[in-house]
C-alpha cells in the first residue's frame, strides 16, 4: 500500500507573499496562511481555533502567487507537508514544518 503526502487548506494569507527570484529566473514564494475551525464545546458554547501554516511554492505556482495574491486573500491550496531542520545561532536544533504548494486557487468567501 502506498502512502501519500497530500494536504489541502483553505484560508486567508496572513501577509503579502515574499517572492525571491533566482539568477536562472525561477521563483520562490513564501507566505503564512491562517485556517479557522469553528466548533461547539462540551458545554454547548460556540468557539473557534485559528491555526497558522507556513507555505512555500516554486516555479509557475510562485509566479501565480506573485501576480494574484496579497495579504488577506482567501485561497485554497494543495500540496505536501515537508519538515526540515536547522541549527540556530545558539546551537539549538530547530524543526520547521511547512506546506509546499503545487496548486493555488483564489476562492470567493461564502
Amino acid at each position: 500500500m502506498n502512502a501519500t503526502n497530500r494536504v489541502q487548506l483553505t484560508g486567508n494569507l496572513g501577509n503579502n507573499p515574499e517572492i525571491k527570484t533566482f539568477e536562472n529566473g525561477s521563483k520562490l514564494a513564501k507566505f503564512s496562511m491562517a485556517t479557522k475551525e469553528e466548533f461547539t464545546t462540551g458545554s454547548g458554547e460556540k468557539s473557534s481555533s485559528t491555526q497558522w501554516h507556513f507555505v512555500t511554492a516554486w516555479g509557475k505556482t510562485a509566479q501565480r502567487i506573485e501576480a494574484e495574491l496579497q495579504k488577506g486573500s482567501f485561497v485554497s491550496i494543495e500540496g505536501r507537508l515537508v519538515t526540515r531542520n536547522y541549527t540556530d545561532k545558539n546551537g539549538q536544533k530547530k524543526y520547521v514544518t511547512e506546506v509546499v504548494a503545487n496548486d493555488v486557487f483564489v476562492t470567493n468567501k461564502s
